[in-house]
């Protein structure tokens, strides 16, 4: 039976077992998900989206579902699996490491391995994300990005600690600032990610899993000395219209505009980066031989790796002089489907 929506919403309402499995409800008023055999009051059909898989939810932006809980897998969850879940569902915004694991007994590899097997990600990962998705969807329920982060206790999706004033220096009820940065999540063939812009243009593009992004928001906050808020402005309509052409393989260039902000070398680094030809790539050598400063390889290198606008400022075109796909902050398996897309769009 080939499933569509009326077929799984008649299943979420009748909580029908035979459906386990097979798709995850994502309920759009709530900004949770749930297994098709939840016991929780059912929304309006139009209030519901649907994903194959549990992981397809979460990078949605859904949280799971503290009812139906949809994370744990039918007879297919260890108990030290189920204990670690448990202290999650509780405490949320707790950040629970290595070390963490091994004092509560539970070995860090065998937790990686079972979160990547059932659930498509690493444990760091799916801790992030969770994290990351919960202050946005306050976010845009209403509560400002500065509260959600400092009253839950997350260090959030904008990069702010847990402190306003470790931020900004001083008292939220001190803060004279007009300027805001606006940020916005935009969904891609490779995973959701998360832009921000000023009235000048772009100055952030990541994917949402990147481990830097909470302190990359927190840099650009202090550098333009503005407070970050959801929202969209031209710069980003014309972003997300440029990347679903870029991703059809209709866009060679970008011309959506930007504003980087960084040290004058990082400027021309990431000038040169833009220089370099779609479906092209070289390597960091000869990237610093075209700023026409081969001894600063290094620097370049680590100039490459602050770049904060994925894609559009094209550090994945850079590879190692032996041909290798050296490091990318978004993965490596997006940047090898990146050069893989460009190869096949190449005029």
């Amino acid at each position: 039976m080939e499933l569509n929506n009326q077929i799984m919403y008649q299943a979420f309402l009748a909580k029908d077992s035979q459906f386990e499995g097979l798709f995850f409800a994502g309920i759009k008023t709530t900004g949770i998900f749930c297994r098709p055999t939840c016991h929780a009051r059912k929304p309006k059909p139009e209030n519901i989206e649907y994903f194959p898989t549990y992981q397809a939810a979460i990078e949605q932006g859904y949280r799971p579902c503290k009812l139906c809980k949809p994370h744990y897998l039918p007879d297919q969850t260890p108990d030290d699996i189920i204990q670690l879940l448990e202290v999650l569902d509780k405490h949320p915004d707790q950040k629970i490491k290595d070390s963490d694991l091994q004092i509560m007994g539970l070995e860090p590899s065998t937790i990686r391995r079972w979160f990547i097997k059932h659930h498509g990600m690493t444990f760091h990962t799916y801790q992030r994300t969770i994290r990351v998705n919960s202050a946005f969807n306050k976010i845009q329920a209403g509560e400002s990005i500065l509260n959600s982060a400092y009253e839950n206790g997350f260090e959030s999706l904008s990069g702010f600690s847990t402190s306003f004033k470790t931020i900004f220096g001083t008292s939220p009820s001190q803060v004279k600032t007009d300027q805001r940065i606006l940020l916005h999540r935009i969904e891609t063939p490779i995973g959701a990610m998360f832009t921000a812009a000023t009235e000048k243009g772009i100055c952030l593009l990541e994917f949402l899993d990147q481990k830097q992004l909470e302190s990359e928001l927190k840099t650009i906050s202090l550098q333009f000395k503005a407070v970050i808020v959801p929202g969209e402005n031209s710069h980003i309509m014309q972003l997300k219209q440029e990347l679903a052409e870029y991703f059809q393989g209709h866009r060679i260039h970008f011309d959506v505009a930007l504003d980087t902000a960084g040290t004058p070398f990082q400027q021309l680094v990431w000038q040169t980066l833009q220089q370099i030809p779609y479906g092209e790539t070289c390597s960091y050598q000869q990237e610093a031989n075209q700023m026409d400063k081969p001894t600063a390889v290094r620097a370049v290198a680590n100039a490459n790796g602050k770049n904060r606008i994925s894609i559009v400022i094209p550090c994945h075109r850079v590879i190692g002089t032996d041909g290798t796909l050296t490091g990318y902050a978004g993965g490596v398996w997006r940047k090898r489907w990146l050069l893989a897309l460009e190869q096949q769009y190449k005029p």
